[in-house]
């Protein structure tokens, strides 16, 4: 692995084990989307990491400077890297490897990202930060995708979050391409999507649209 250039304005979280998912994710690199996140907790490990590979293949053919990272599991990750495949990380959750023990599985130049949503689990977050890239914060309203158990944050619970650690915050949670640009105006770095491209007939097309609300990284974009 290398470190990457993490741009984190239009995140994709795949949803789906079949041949579509994987175009669909090929589709949003080809039109600018920074992140792809391989989700699939259904599959067992060896069907995970098929899919990883595969995804992460037609992803760099598409695109060469988009991120791909394995959501949970860093074993796969690790293991789709050793293949050749490029694949560049993990996102954790709260009850995944912890953060220090990701990094020192797969090296300083691993993407690592943590699920957060709470002022709280931010600041946790923030004293791990020689291990984590970015946090994702969420759910920004409520999804059939993931049941975090926790209340939606809507706009307002962004700016705390933000002011709590010095990560960069991606915003998730049935995000819409509609909500881009109100997301972008609490300090975020990013917005992940799951539907909104996973299910769209004309998935660059969301990517586009969410790129125009954010044109360039910058620090909050």
């Amino acid at each position: 692995m290398t470190r990457r250039l993490l741009d984190l304005r239009c995140y994709l979280v795949t949803s789906g084990t079949d041949r579509r998912t994987v175009e669909v994710a090929a589709a949003a690199a080809a039109a600018g989307a920074g992140v792809v996140q391989v989700r699939a907790k259904q599959l067992d490990t060896r069907a995970l990491l098929a899919l990883v590979v595969t995804i992460a293949d037609e992803v760099h053919r598409a695109n060469a400077a988009t991120t791909v990272l394995v959501d949970d599991r860093a074993d796969v990750a690790f293991a789709a890297a050793r293949t050749g495949a490029p694949v560049h990380g993990v996102h954790l959750g709260t009850d995944d490897l912890p953060a220090d023990a990701a990094r020192a599985m797969l090296g300083p130049d691993a993407v690592v990202g943590l699920t957060t949503g709470t002022v709280e689990l931010a600041r946790w977050a923030d004293l791990q930060a020689d291990h984590i890239d970015y946090i994702g914060a969420g759910p920004f309203r409520r999804t059939p995708t993931k049941d975090s158990g926790r209340e939606p944050l809507g706009l307002a619970g962004y700016p705390p979050i933000v002011a709590a650690t010095g990560l960069p915050v991606v915003a998730i949670g049935d995000v819409t391409p509609d909500d881009v640009a109100d997301l972008m105006s609490t300090g975020i770095a990013g917005v992940a999507l799951v539907r909104a491209i996973m299910q769209a007939a004309d998935p660059a097309e969301v990517v586009r649209r969410v790129l125009t609300g954010c044109p360039t990284p910058t620090p909050a974009c």
